[in-house]
């Protein structure tokens, strides 16, 4: 069963050939957005850009020609990620799976990029300072007794870079400085030997990757010089969406590697929203039935996931990748998602919402009634069990509890919400959702963590309050909002650091559009931090890549949307203000390209 898509300008051209005959067939997919047949063929079911259209009869071996349509007029498809995904046919109840033609993921070749100069260290981010000396010293190996090194050289063997210590080797000096800032080091290059100055273990790690990076990029040739660095921020983080797309373990402890090798330390898991609730918990078994989508399941096959596809993480899953990130210094932090974006919960739990409510609210991914009422009790024992479970499975001190994109008008039409509303004296829908976050965030203080949100948590009264810490992302003036108005601030500009967006205006690309097209060298075109205001350097305390899955089928080609332009998400989370320069980005990509290699991570 062939089934081949392409982009006729505003719609969509499909040619379906079967393989035999077919009465009345039913066609699903996913889109983008949601969409239509222009041709006039009956849509039976939709739910965002999950679509069922009723098909006519159809012959074997003979090409039927469908015409597909966004439903708002304002969208058209961009690249290849807007056709269809994940299509099928059900036939007299039974699933066939179709052949698609359409090439997932960036292309080999697909996205060029200005050249760059190199810098004279190969190294990313760059150092903070580098005084040159005179010359070179072959180094392919060093030796030192070191358990911080010791974790630096088992990622970097682990990464393909090779082992740079050895018995053999080079002495390395490794020296404590209390002088040295958190995080930081300092690397004395000569002919006459080597020294790692360092104040805590994550510098002497982090001393050791420059080290084995030089080694491997510079093919053993060091410039000798003096290398002082320390990091601009302290949270240095990438995001991934695992609810969308299910990632396997390996693929995300191959991303953790990534960012080590890079310096970042902070892996925000986002394994909760409206299509799933990944975690295997003990005290709520029924989440099961959302690790699925597709025929039969708790939701169809919404954003390519098809006939079926999904997965969970296990309390054995979720140690492995806690240990293994704690190993490289980074830290893990869970999100759930309270109120909105739970769409597979409130199927799960029906009781979550008001039975009375009449609203028609709808998200921006086309759901509705995807909101847990905070005026029922089923969704405050859900919540709290969830954040009990949560509290225990992750050491990181914060838990992410969501609170973003909650759909216009929602509990307007609950009686429960309304009665809440008045009884708490809030006068508006926000307030509601505020209220909402203030008390699950009081919640988890009590359990001992501390709570995090998205930048709509700080809106309306009572707000999440509650030391809670905020990831902005609809654009820089929200993060900068939030932290003049006390908040700590991780600072997340869908138009700088959604790696999900396109690098380029090419049909043959990949990616969505909504925010903008990013280039690698957007990536560091901006400072989280504009000028100096104290009270803004004191709240915005870091930067943070995302990795959204909507139009992601397998997990590769997560990499070359990630790769290379997480260089700059690090270069931005580590290198002093007004450093960064594209020519220099540009220049370590080009030689990074080597490192993607050796990782065996695939990059643009």
């Amino acid at each position: 069963m062939l089934f081949t898509t392409s982009i006729d300008g505003p719609v969509i051209s499909c040619i379906l050939t079967p393989d035999r005959d077919l009465n009345n067939p039913v066609l699903c997919y996913s889109s983008m957005v949601p969409s239509f047949s222009k041709d006039g063929f009956k849509r039976l079911k939709s739910l965002g850009g999950y679509t069922e259209l009723q098909l006519p009869n159809l012959q074997a071996n003979v090409e039927f020609e469908i015409t597909l349509a966004y439903e708002n007029s304002e969208f058209a498809p961009f690249n290849r990620a807007w056709l269809p995904l994940g299509a099928y046919l059900r036939h007299e109840n039974t699933v066939l799976e179709l052949t698609s033609t359409q090439q997932t993921g960036v292309l080999p070749g697909a996205v060029t990029f200005e050249p760059g100069e190199a810098p004279p260290l190969l190294v990313c981010p760059q150092p903070a300072s580098f005084q040159a000396g005179e010359g070179t010293v072959k180094v392919h190996k060093l030796q030192a007794d070191d358990s911080n090194l010791q974790r630096s050289n088992t990622l970097t063997r682990r990464a393909g870079l090779g082992p740079f210590l050895s018995k053999q080797g080079i002495p390395l000096d490794v020296i404590l400085d209390e002088t040295i800032p958190s995080d930081g080091y300092r690397l004395e290059i000569r002919e006459a030997g080597l020294s790692l100055f360092h104040r805590d273990q994550n510098g002497a790690f982090y001393g050791g990757i420059t080290l084995a990076t030089l080694i491997f990029l510079h093919k053993g040739e060091l410039p000798c010089g003096i290398i002082q660095d320390a990091p601009r921020f302290e949270w240095r983080g990438q995001h991934l969406d695992c609810a969308r797309h299910f990632y396997k373990v390996e693929s995300i402890l191959q991303l953790l590697d990534l960012m080590a090798l890079l310096k970042m330390n902070r892996f925000h898991w986002h394994f909760s929203d409206d299509e799933a609730f990944r975690l295997e918990l003990e005290s709520l078994p029924g989440l099961v039935q959302t690790h699925f989508r597709g025929e039969g399941e708790l939701l169809p096959g919404v954003f390519g996931a098809g006939s079926r596809s999904g997965g969970s993480y296990s309390k054995t899953d979720v140690k492995r990748i806690v240990d293994h990130a704690t190993a490289l210094g980074i830290e893990v932090m869970p999100e759930i998602e309270i109120p909105a974006h739970a769409l597979a919960l409130c199927r799960l739990y029906p009781t979550t919402r008001d039975a009375l409510e009449n609203g028609q609210e709808q998200s921006v991914q086309g759901y509705f009634k995807n909101v847990m009422n905070p005026a029922m009790p089923e969704s405050w024992r859900i919540w709290h069990t969830i954040i009990d479970e949560i509290s225990e499975l992750f050491p990181c001190e914060l838990i992410h509890l969501g609170g973003d994109e909650l759909p216009p008008d929602t509990w307007h039409g609950s009686p429960a919400a309304q009665n809440l509303m008045q009884a708490e004296t809030l006068k508006t829908t926000q307030d509601l959702q505020a209220w909402t976050m203030n008390k699950a965030a009081q919640y988890t203080v009590s359990k001992g963590k501390k709570p995090a949100g998205w930048e709509e948590s700080t809106l309306g009264s009572p707000s999440i309050g509650n030391d809670a810490l905020i990831f902005c992302w609809t654009g820089q003036d929200a993060g900068l909002k939030a932290a003049r108005d006390g908040y700590r601030v991780v600072m997340m500009p869908g138009q700088k650091t959604y790696l999900d967006m396109a690098h380029t205006k090419l049909a043959d690309d990949w990616g969505a559009n909504w925010a903008a097209i990013i280039s690698l060298e957007e990536t560091i075109n901006w400072d989280p931090v504009p000028n100096n205001d104290p009270k803004l350097e004191k709240n915005i305390i870091g930067i943070e890549g995302a990795f959204w899955s909507e139009f992601t089928t397998q997990d590769q080609e997560m990499e070359a949307m990630i790769a290379p332009r997480i260089l700059g998400i690090s270069t931005m989370a580590w290198q002093p203000r007004g450093s960064p320069e594209a020519k220099t980005l540009l220049g370590l990509r080009k030689v990074y390209t080597e490192l993607f290699r050796a990782l065996d991570w695939d990059h643009a």
